[in-house]
């Protein structure tokens, strides 16, 4: 069985991709920090929304597979993959949360790669 940790992360990536801002706005802190693992860091509420406004909308056909849900404390971590149209990008995110019990995401570390044939 899932715990509340495990249930809101689900809700929470599959709110991600089905372009949710609302309920991705939702999660997080307002001084959230998003670092996207070689490309970029994002620090704030504001530049956090600005971030998702930028990333183009979620296309219908986009699934998110999720794998691998670990909690611990504040601690989390999320792992899958996402397929839109001919591309699948395995990903794994690690979360902190301002508390313990009935937290929010404070931070989150995105580590994403494309996946290629025959590799």
């Amino acid at each position: 069985m899932a715990t509340a940790k495990e249930n809101f992360l689900r809700a929470f990536n599959e709110a991600f991709i089905s372009g949710d801002r609302d309920a991705v706005l939702a999660s997080v802190t307002d001084d959230v920090q998003w670092h996207l693992i070689g490309m970029e860091k994002i620090e704030g509420k504001t530049d956090f929304e600005k971030a998702l406004n930028r990333m183009p909308p979620q296309q219908d056909e986009a699934k998110l597979m999720i794998d691998t849900i670990i909690t611990h404390g504040v601690t989390a971590a999320v792992e899958g993959k996402i397929q839109m149209g001919e591309k699948t990008y395995a990903f794994c995110d690690t979360y902190r949360f301002n508390q313990f019990k009935d937290g929010v995401i404070k931070q989150i570390h995105s580590f994403i790669i494309e996946e290629r044939e025959g590799i």
